[in-house]
């Protein structure tokens, strides 16, 4: 081939390839920050991934994820936050009310912010108002820390002859307070003794189930917190090792053994906080986006572990269970 022939050849190669397309020259990205473990998360990064993928992101083809884990250690999450401002993500996902709070504190430029929180994030200071959440913040109020009394008055169904119910809570958060006196007001006017105990690391844990042993504590509530959800295994394993039947936040922990729990579906809430991100990085603004509450709540029984706890469930409350475990 003559030497005309061969650039020819060459520049027609050139004009037929493919050029990368603009979306894949400019993938965005999304620091996911959480209070607890990678495999604590699993399955709620899979419901988030879900919502992306609902308005039209695909990780890996058109955004990418960078993830921070807390591992229960709340100290670290201001810095997990500052990394991934450093990163140049596009928005922050923030998946508990203490990661938000911390998220809100470390300055972000105009990198937006959406939260999942347990807490009422208007008065955690997230947001000024549900409807108008103003700012560069909104996000998904997964009502849960507010549900004390009602996972206190299952639980007495299940356990009706404890003459005393320990209460499990991380002295470290500030949502402790309003738990206590939530709970307390709750077995004052039903005259159920309760009795707290306090642990925010693994060796605390075991000192507690010791306590509780030793008070002959007849049940268990646990306060609703993202530590105890990193440690969840521990939880269910000594509340069995001890014979305690207890009332859990999540149905994760039912799935994995423990009694009951009464919550929000997390899983929709956390598919929710998947279409926010997404619909920011379209170009929404969060103060357009109000704050989603969650509405659909979710009673778990592990009947399995009723019997070898030599519990019998009520009729009444199998009826009104949605996710029975045989």
């Amino acid at each position: 081939m003559r030497r005309r022939d061969l650039l020819t050849s060459i520049a027609a190669v050139a004009v037929a390839a493919p050029r990368p397309s603009h979306a894949q020259q400019s993938v965005q990205t999304i620091g996911y920050v959480s209070s607890r473990s990678v495999q604590a998360d699993a399955h709620l990064v899979a419901a988030f991934r879900t919502g992306l993928r609902e308005i039209g992101f695909s990780e890996g083809r058109n955004v990418g994820i960078e993830f921070r884990w807390a591992d229960g250690d709340y100290t670290r999450h201001e810095g997990l936050v500052a990394d991934l401002v450093r990163q140049k993500v596009d928005v922050i996902v923030a998946t508990s009310a203490p990661t938000a709070v911390a998220a809100k504190k470390v300055p972000r430029g105009a990198i937006p912010l959406v939260f999942t929180s347990g807490e009422d994030p208007v008065k955690e200071g997230l947001v000024s108002s549900l409807n108008r959440p103003a700012g560069d913040t909104t996000g998904i109020y997964v009502f849960t820390v507010g549900l004390g009394p009602k996972r206190l008055e299952i639980l007495r169904e299940l356990a009706p002859g404890a003459a005393i119910i320990a209460f499990l809570v991380n002295p470290k958060v500030a949502s402790t307070e309003f738990q206590l006196r939530d709970v307390q007001d709750a077995a004052r006017a039903i005259g159920q003794q309760i009795e707290i105990f306090a642990a925010n690391s693994e060796s605390e844990l075991n000192v507690a189930f010791d306590k509780m042993a030793r008070s002959k504590v007849g049940a268990l509530l646990v306060g609703a917190d993202p530590f105890f959800q990193v440690w969840r295994s521990q939880l269910i394993d000594l509340a069995f090792r001890h014979r305690i039947p207890t009332m859990y936040e999540w149905a994760d922990f039912v799935a994995s053994g423990g009694l009951a729990s009464y919550s929000t579906s997390r899983s929709e809430a956390y598919r929710l906080a998947g279409t926010y991100a997404g619909r920011i990085l379209k170009g929404e603004q969060p103060s357009d986006l109000p704050v989603v509450q969650s509405s659909k709540f979710e009673l778990a029984l592990n009947l399995k572990t009723a019997k070898a706890l030599g519990l019998t469930v009520p009729q009444a409350l199998l009826a009104r269970a949605d996710e029975v475990i045989e």
